[in-house]
């Protein structure tokens, strides 16, 4: 899967849904309550829930609910993103950059 191509598909899905027109400080609490959900499913599969009116699910569910959080997460960003005119692949670089100049590490052709 392409990034570029996914960031453009996912700001044209919100779009289309309304939800794109959510000023970027609504956004951010989006992602502060996907972040949460994250915590909430990394919780769940390192110890438990313990909660007597959950069932127990099995790893590969618990994983596949992790898989959809993260992707909730990554959705608000590319959106935040987009609203700026910041390519993902722009933040990578830099974020890359960053790590590179404070670490002093080699650079990785990604």
């Amino acid at each position: 899967m392409n990034i570029q191509n996914y960031q453009k598909w996912i700001s044209d899905f919100y779009k289309k849904r309304g939800w794109y027109e959510l000023n970027p400080f609504i956004r951010v609490n989006f992602l502060s309550e996907e972040t949460g959900e994250v915590a909430q499913a990394v919780r769940a599969l390192e110890i438990g829930r313990d909660r007597p009116d959950e069932p127990d699910k099995e790893q590969h569910v618990l994983r596949q609910q992790l898989t959809e959080e993260l992707g909730d997460v990554l959705d608000n960003i590319f959106i935040l993103a987009d609203k700026y005119d910041i390519q993902l692949e722009d933040i990578l670089t830099s974020h890359q950059e960053k790590l590179i100049r404070r670490f002093h590490t080699e650079k990785i052709d990604l």
